[in-house]
């Protein structure tokens, strides 16, 4: 599965999960149901990022190399700080 899928899987878990907690305000009595159903979708979200950057070695990141050399100066010089 391309990145791309994982993250638009991502976000439609995500999407429903916060439309159950929506839910759950504007109905009391199915409110701990609504909220258990939301971290359900939450946790298949979880689990879907998970399963793509664990499962794939070779991801490949948008980020330009230079930005990831400024990164590591940046934290370089926090740390040094610190």
């Amino acid at each position: 599965m391309t990145g791309l899928a994982v993250m638009e899987n991502v976000r439609r878990y995500r999407t429903i999960a916060s439309l159950c907690r929506q839910a759950a305000a504007f109905r009391p009595t199915q409110r701990h149901s609504l909220l258990a159903q939301a971290e359900q979708w939450e946790h298949l979200a979880v689990v879907e990022l998970e399963g793509y950057f664990g499962a794939s070695e070779n991801v490949s990141f948008d980020f330009p190399i230079q930005a990831l050399q400024r990164r590591e100066t940046q934290w370089n010089a926090m740390a040094a700080i610190l």
